[in-house]
């Protein structure tokens, strides 16, 4: 049995720092996308700020252990065994569901995770004992209900008062410096930046030091007891210094708050989240110490009262965590898929469809737009007028023209990371376990809106992607409570051998997780690198656009003729999925249009009306690709009769036909040299003459009833869209044709 519990003891070990792994790669997304939305310094420097800041953090987070312990349930009501299953199930849905969520790059937080799994996992145990053993409490009495409430409320008001006070901040500090940063920055840069830096240094230093594992109790007492001294120098001292550096050399202001609230972000964030990786298998780890020194032998027997009482966690394992994170702070991809889903919904310019549009996205718009519109009537002309110049983004605008152009200001950065840093700060200073994504997200997304990011363009979108996110989070708080209470009760039942089919299922989740996400984000560079089209190579990248694409539709339909004559299902659903790529590659390339056309140089506007013509017919035949292998699948899935043998032949003569056509399409593209064009519209033509002569040819056959219902509509359909799909393909032809003699003017 010792043997076992061993086991289970150093699986949690390994557990934790999986979850360090999978957790920062989730959390990183809090305190690295103002830094890098803003540009405020290289890469590699906020990645060095941003790991001491954790690394420090860790080591303040003693106090928050509590929360795995006993902030949840009562430890004092269960046996060491029972224990260990609530922290193993705990555990095993824990690296799981962050790495899910991880791989499709959406941001959930890992507060609601760890909570909602440990109240699954107690009450699993609980409602076992309670049904087994006659001497048990009531279900209620196992469970820190007040404790849990409270967490959970305070999580839960987090998302609105961060938003809110976001959006507050953000308001009046645009208002006082403008979007014209540079110039109001040189009378009151140092005075912002100087209460920036000491609001950061209170809730850090001040309210953050109860939490430190190296600070000695005299030491915590000096510094509350000079609070008010120590608030006052830093802000003088602070204030001196950024006057100097901006006096003395070109540096920018903002760009050191920025990298100071990073810092300090980081620092609050693992100060606040390292109990959610490690504060658990901790809880493990001194139960397995009192069990040994107990001396008792039997886990079912052996009271964890041990674990109510007051734990300091030492130094030393605060640090080696801190380590684990930043080196997963370093070399991990996923980090970098949740940081662009945050930096894309709070960018200062026009977002794509990502997140589409939905009712209440557009209701809350509407609703908006007229509460704007009563406002302004209500509003003195000259207040509005004020606001307007002082929200006028025509600074922007001009440096988003140039090289340096960022998601985001330096000035909404440095709200963004005072105020999410504070409110984390303040938090914890009181054992809450306040969810970091929540808040970090809500601020940026309230900062943007009073920044007027959300415009009517982009509103609908951005409110989609947030109702997303945010749904996301509620929806990890029920899967969480429920994976982790079905995988406590197994391991109840099961025991070691169910305990040895859960980890296999956590290594495979990992490596299948790793493999899909590494495919996805190779398709995706290669598709942004498609999509980022300079103005010097415009064309040659359209021309390589239209080639690919030819290839591929052509490729596509052969695969659709394939299997429609030999009723091959699954042929015809890989070639859905196939079209659908298309479809996506070309409302992609589509959607990225206006910022191509707006980067084009000044001799190169006039071929931007050709550029956008050839990306609205690849988009139609996309779209008639789409109506070609949806019907065909769809009458190969409901079992409809075959078609006829001159139906698949006349079509396979069609397809072989095409496949010439788009050959020589093809090649006068790639050689540049359109000579050919007439003899190419004029095959085009006898292919649409052929078409015209089988739709007559299958209406005879219908008169003579030699032809079915079924079969005749999914063939005239066929012929309808193969006709659309050569008109398309010749008038892509001709307008890549005057876009290359534009060029060339």
């Amino acid at each position: 049995m010792d043997t076992i519990i061993i086991f289970m003891v150093v699986l949690l070990i390994v557990l934790a720092v999986s979850d360090l792994i999978v957790g920062v790669s989730n959390d990183a997304v809090n305190f690295l996308n103002s830094a890098i939305g803003s540009k405020s310094a290289p890469f590699w420097a906020i990645m060095l700020i941003a790991s001491l800041g954790v690394l420090i953090g860790a080591t303040f987070s003693s106090g928050m252990m509590e929360v795995a312990r006993k902030g949840i349930f009562h430890p004092e009501f269960f046996q060491f065994s029972e224990i260990m299953y609530i922290f193993l199930a705990v555990m095993i849905t824990d690296v799981i569901l962050l790495d899910l969520f991880n791989t499709f790059g959406m941001p959930t937080s890992t507060t609601v995770s760890i909570v909602f799994e440990l109240l699954g996992a107690a009450v699993a145990i609980s409602v076992i004992k309670v049904n087994t053993d006659p001497n048990a409490l009531e279900l209620q009495e196992y469970i820190n209900s007040a404790k849990a409430l409270a967490i959970i409320s305070g999580i839960l008001l987090s998302v609105v008062v961060a938003f809110i006070v976001g959006a507050i901040v953000q308001f009046f500090t645009r208002l006082a410096f403008s979007f014209n940063i540079k110039k109001s920055m040189k009378y009151f840069g140092a005075i912002y930046g100087g209460l920036a830096i000491t609001a950061i240094t209170y809730f850090i230093l001040i309210k953050g030091a109860k939490g430190a594992s190296f600070m000695d109790e005299e030491l915590k007492l000096q510094i509350k007891n000079n609070a008010n001294l120590i608030l006052l120098v830093s802000f003088f001292v602070w204030t001196i210094i950024l006057q100097l550096i901006d006096w003395l050399t070109k540096v920018n202001i903002l760009k050191i708050i920025v990298l100071a609230g990073t810092f300090a972000l980081a620092m609050a964030f693992a100060g606040n989240d390292l109990v959610n990786f490690i504060g658990v298998p901790l809880a493990g780890f001194e139960a397995f110490k009192a069990y040994i020194e107990s001396g008792t032998g039997n886990p079912d027997l052996f009271s964890m009262a041990v674990l109510a009482g007051k734990v300091k966690t030492p130094t030393l394992y605060l640090i080696i965590a801190g380590l684990i994170m930043v080196i997963t702070l370093w070399l991990s991809r996923k980090s970098k898929s949740v940081v662009k889903t945050s930096i894309d919904l709070s960018s200062q310019d026009a977002v794509d469809e990502r997140f589409g549009s939905s009712f209440m996205a557009r209701s809350l718009v509407r609703a908006s737009v007229k509460m704007s519109n009563g406002l302004n009537k209500v509003v003195p002309s000259s207040v509005t007028s004020f606001v307007n110049r002082r929200f006028n983004q025509s600074h922007f605008q001009e440096m988003q023209d140039s090289s340096e152009a960022v998601s985001f200001d330096l000035l909404r950065a440095s709200v963004n990371l005072v105020v999410a840093s504070i409110l984390i700060a303040f938090a914890t200073s009181y054992k809450l376990p306040l969810s970091t994504t929540y808040v970090t997200f809500m601020v940026a997304m309230g900062t943007s809106l009073a920044d007027r990011a959300w415009g009517r363009e982009s509103a609908v979108y951005r409110i989609t992607g947030v109702i997303a996110v945010i749904g996301g989070w509620f929806f990890t708080a029920f899967i969480a409570f429920s994976v982790a209470f079905l995988v406590a009760t197994a391991l109840h039942f099961g025991g070691i051998y169910v305990l040895a089919i859960f980890v296999i299922i956590v290594v495979f989740v990992l490596i299948r997780t790793h493999a899909f996400h590494k495919t996805k984000n190779a398709e995706k560079e290669a598709e942004d690198a498609e999509a980022e089209i300079k103005s010097q190579n415009i064309y040659i990248k359209c021309s390589n656009t239209i080639v690919d694409n030819l290839t591929d539709f052509s490729g596509v339909l052969q695969q659709i003729l394939q299997g429609l004559s030999n009723e091959d299902r699954k042929i015809l659903a890989k070639a859905n999925d196939k079209v659908t790529d298309l479809n996506l590659t070309a409302k992609h390339l589509k959607d990225k249009v206006f910022k191509t056309i707006h980067k084009l140089e000044g001799d190169s506007i006039e071929t931007g009306p050709y550029y956008v013509q050839v990306l609205d017919y690849l988009r139609e035949m996309a779209h008639c690709l789409t109506f070609i292998s949806k019907p065909a699948y769809q009458h190969v899935n409901n079992n409809h009769k075959k078609l006829r043998g001159y139906q698949i032949k006349n079509l396979s003569y069609i397809q072989t036909e095409l496949s010439n056509l788009f050959a020589n399409i093809i090649q006068a593209i790639e050689a540049d040299d359109y000579s050919d064009v007439n003899n190419i519209i004029e095959h085009q033509q006898e292919l649409l003459n052929t078409l015209n002569k089988l739709r007559k040819e299958q209406i005879n056959k219908i008169k003579a009833d030699e032809a079915g219902t079924r079969n005749s509509m999914l063939y005239f359909g066929l012929i309808y869209e193969i006709r659309s799909f050569l008109l398309h393909s010749i008038n892509l032809l001709k307008a890549h044709r005057d876009f290359s003699e534009k060029r060339l003017n």
